[in-house]
């Protein structure tokens, strides 16, 4: 067992009992007196309030209640940074939940984490998305999601411009640009779209179901064998 997940099952063990012995805890958790006293001990200095000591018990501070999930500060600074650097990337909607999520992440922190996490000097300034490719993301996400065939109009590289109807299999963010992996029923074949070359696109009411050789494990298998070549 990980120590995060025997962290997490002895808090919960705490909670729902009035007092809860060394001995019992470590019986439940199947470890050591010795490592049930040096993990409370480490809870109680994160701010998990924890009362009691060996030899007598422990206790839930009454009052007081627990989120599901704990973070370390490393643990709390790495989403800050992953939700400042995903942000400017993302379409409004699904950033907006980043956010939201990670304000409800970082208010039930303790004050020493929480202090870390949002002080981090960790900044990603990035020329966001323009509105027109967030909104192409949302549409092409939601539409991969629901298995629901997308009619699109593309202009490649060459200015060449086409019609296609298409299975989205997944949005891909290359660092500079998204791309849309999809099987093209026009062409057969998997094909990649840039999100800045659709200047419209149409989601149809027909759905589509998983198919050998058409998913996107078979387009990655194909990727993984031509790097191999």
């Amino acid at each position: 067992m990980r120590r995060a997940d025997r962290l997490f099952q002895l808090v919960q063990l705490v909670r729902g009992r009035r007092l809860s012995t060394a001995r019992f805890l470590a019986e439940r958790l199947e470890v050591s007196e010795r490592t049930v006293y040096r993990d409370v001990a480490d809870l109680q200095a994160q701010g998990v309030p924890i009362e009691g000591e060996a030899g007598v018990g422990y206790r839930m501070r009454a009052g007081f209640d627990l989120p599901p999930l704990m973070f370390t500060r490393d643990e709390a600074q790495a989403l800050v940074a992953s939700v400042r650097v995903a942000r400017p990337h993302l379409d409004a909607e699904l950033a907006a939940h980043a956010q939201a999520a990670l304000g409800k992440i970082v208010g039930v922190l303790p004050t020493s984490a929480r202090a870390a996490a949002e002080g981090m000097a960790l900044l990603a300034p990035a020329q966001p998305l323009d509105a027109a490719t967030r909104e192409r993301l949302r549409v092409l996400r939601q539409a991969t999601e629901a298995h629901r065939k997308v009619r699109l109009a593309y202009v490649d590289q060459n200015g060449a411009a086409t019609s296609r109807v298409v299975r989205p299999l997944a949005c891909v963010y290359w660092g500079a640009a998204w791309t849309l992996a999809a099987w093209c029923e026009t062409r057969s074949d998997f094909r990649n779209f840039r999100l800045d070359r659709i200047p419209a696109l149409d989601v149809l009411d027909e759905r589509f179901r998983d198919e050998s050789g058409r998913t996107l494990p078979d387009l990655l298998r194909r990727v993984g064998a031509d790097r191999e070549r």
